[in-house]
């Protein structure tokens, strides 16, 4: 027998306490980093005084079954670096336009809001169109459309939607 054979060494509690204090500390260090990136992009405000918006609530139902009543139906484009946007009756025909603002927002990032205003075709001068576009190229991704078209009611034709925008194009 020699003097220099060893006893292979085992898994001992010194490597029990390793193990244990290496997984709490990915699991502290994964959620400290999340609950920062968090805290970071989003403010989480949805209305600036929800007892306000409450009440109103019923007054901007109201608005929306009427608007839903009109049998309006906006058609939205997203293609070649140009957003156009147009409103059809219900029997498919042109409803005319005077203006047409739009708010492109991205569900989880205010900064990349963008506000458009939508211009007549040119040779346009009456001022009355049925389609109204302007040169933008939202990236792609997934957005909140706010559209308030003037068809010369009392409060804008209202519509919003969410789209997905893939290599410029809506999809």
């Amino acid at each position: 027998m020699s003097a220099d054979t060893q006893e292979p060494h085992g898994f001992t509690g010194k490597h029990m306490l390793i193990v244990i204090i290496s997984f709490f500390a990915v699991v502290i260090g994964v959620n400290v980093t999340m609950a920062t990136l968090a805290e970071t992009s989003w403010t989480g405000l949805v209305v600036e005084n929800t007892y306000v918006a409450s009440q109103q609530f019923n007054e901007e139902a109201k608005k929306g079954r009427a608007q839903a009543a009109l049998g309006w139906t906006g058609k939205l484009s997203i293609a070649s670096g140009e957003v156009r946007y147009r409103l059809v009756d219900s029997q498919g025909k042109p409803v005319p336009l005077h203006g047409v603002r739009m708010l492109f927002r991205h569900p989880a990032y205010e900064a990349e809001d963008k506000a458009l205003t939508l211009a007549a075709p040119a040779g346009d001068s009456a001022g009355n169109t049925q389609e109204f576009a302007a040169r933008h190229t939202p990236k792609d991704g997934v957005w909140i459309v706010e559209i308030d078209a003037d068809a010369g009611l009392t409060a804008p034709f209202r519509d919003v939607r969410r789209v997905i925008v893939s290599n410029g194009a809506l999809q």
